[in-house]
């Protein structure tokens, strides 16, 4: 793990020239995109001008050149992993594999997915986050499992990476620090949705992390954070581009974020359904990407012809799962967090549900203690919401819908006005259509058309 760092000159160039470059529609140099993140970086450049740039970047957005400049960057600002010491019995060099998602409701694939490609014998590194607003935290679900431990050191990720194949864990300061710096900013001055800079934020995280091979899981719906498939595409494409551009195998499948996935969102009860994707069994849509994820990870490094819901069946993922949560301190035979309340809602009439929205489920989680609004509050591990029907299902008058969880009775109002209006019942018993989970796949030949 070698860090590098930015240096710069503070007289070569000038923030305010550049601002009206990129306000002007013009295009950035390598040169420059390097100083003003280093100048950024290092406090020489004030928050209000790189502000200013970040508008006129979501405004007049870049094109592939500036966004790899700008993505490589960042990389530079800190420091870069290196998985090449993992070796074979035959001593040649094991490829990584990792999976990113843009983020949505009930989205726990990560849990499944990195013991499920480990029991194959790649190593999965995959550094990851917590929530913020109505999407949920890997790493807030995992911390519901009793003694589990998010940091790691560099040598104990590699480590435990060597001997059982999978990490989860959270990402080390000295990654891309000028993105975390940059993220804060974005975040409190409306450039949060500019494609440039959400591409580069992600990749400059992954590609530092040093992977082999990176599947990213880009969604769009009403719970995700691209709510047009179009935006979604868009996105998906420039991060294939940078991945590819930086010699990291890298492709992406656009899945549906209208509802949520599986029949939970929250922390400790995500855990849970995850289990039992990983016993063999757990709602269908989980299954189904967690495999479709899985396929495409082993593929890229070069495992093809075999079909990943094999392991879930046969218990070679479970073991896998047990071995990476024991490894950092986890007990996987420990009873999870319980809420110490919970509330049902019940369905007003008969029918076919055809609609559930994400956002408003992910909004009455959030509300009953499973989110956070803010980076530095703690989330509740037993709060969340359990779904009882999803959109195709036929639900009866007076069934369950929703059973709201929470350690906080006061929370359960204003989850339930989150909820209303969220769903839809056809009474008439017409033909319903679900969308197709994953609606389309983006690698590296498509970026030429």
């Amino acid at each position: 793990m070698s860090p590098t760092g930015l240096t710069y000159d503070p007289s070569a160039h000038d923030a305010v020239e550049l601002i009206r470059l990129k306000r002007d529609h013009g295009h950035l140099s390598q040169a420059q995109i390097e100083w003003m993140i280093a100048a950024y970086t290092d406090g020489y450049v004030g928050d209000e001008q790189m502000s200013a740039l970040a508008m006129a970047i979501l405004l007049n957005g870049m094109n592939r050149v500036e966004i790899g400049h700008w993505t490589a960057a960042m990389i530079a600002s800190g420091e870069r992993m290196d998985f090449s010491s993992l070796r074979g019995p035959d001593g040649a060099r094991r490829l990584t594999a990792d999976k990113h998602s843009t983020g949505g409701v009930g989205d726990k694939i990560t849990l499944p997915l990195a013991p499920l490609v480990a029991s194959y014998g790649v190593p999965v590194p995959q550094l990851s986050g917590r929530g913020l607003g109505h999407t949920g935290g890997t790493l807030d679900k995992l911390e519901a499992i009793p003694g589990w431990q998010a940091d790691l050191s560099n040598s104990e990720l590699l480590r435990q990476l060597d001997e059982v194949n999978a990490v989860i864990c959270a990402a080390g300061p000295g990654l891309a620090p000028a993105d975390k710096k940059l993220y804060a900013l974005r975040d409190v001055t409306g450039t949060v949705e500019a494609i440039p800079l959400i591409a580069s934020s992600i990749m400059s995280k992954k590609i530092a992390e040093g992977t082999d091979a990176l599947v990213l899981d880009v969604k769009a719906g009403a719970g995700a954070f691209m709510k047009s498939r179009a935006d979604a595409r868009e996105l998906a494409r420039t991060m294939v581009a940078l991945g590819t551009d930086a010699g990291v195998k890298t492709s992406a499948l656009l899945t549906d974020m209208d509802s949520p996935l599986g029949l939970t969102a929250g922390n400790a009860i995500e855990v849970e359904e995850s289990v039992e994707v990983l016993s063999g069994g757990g709602p269908a849509d989980v299954v189904e990407l967690t495999v479709a994820l899985a396929r495409e990870m082993l593929e890229a490094v070069g495992i093809r012809g075999v079909d990943p819901a094999e392991n879930l069946r046969n218990g070679r993922a479970m073991d896998s799962w047990r071995a990476m949560i024991s490894a950092q301190s986890g007990d996987p035979d420990a009873g999870l967090p319980q809420a110490k309340h919970s509330h049902t809602i019940t369905a007003g009439v008969s029918g076919t549900m055809t609609r559930l929205d994400a956002m408003a489920v992910g909004l009455a989680a959030w509300r009953l203690g499973a989110g956070r609004a803010r980076k530095q509050d703690s989330v509740q591990a037993g709060a969340g919401v359990r779904m009882h029907a999803k959109p195709g299902d036929a639900v009866a008058a007076g069934q369950p819908l929703f059973t709201l969880l929470t350690d906080d009775e006061h929370r359960i109002a204003r989850a339930e006005e989150a909820l209303q209006g969220s769903m839809d019942v056809d009474t008439e018993g017409g033909p319903h259509e679900t969308p197709e989970l994953v609606f389309d796949r983006i690698t590296a030949a498509d970026l030429t058309g």
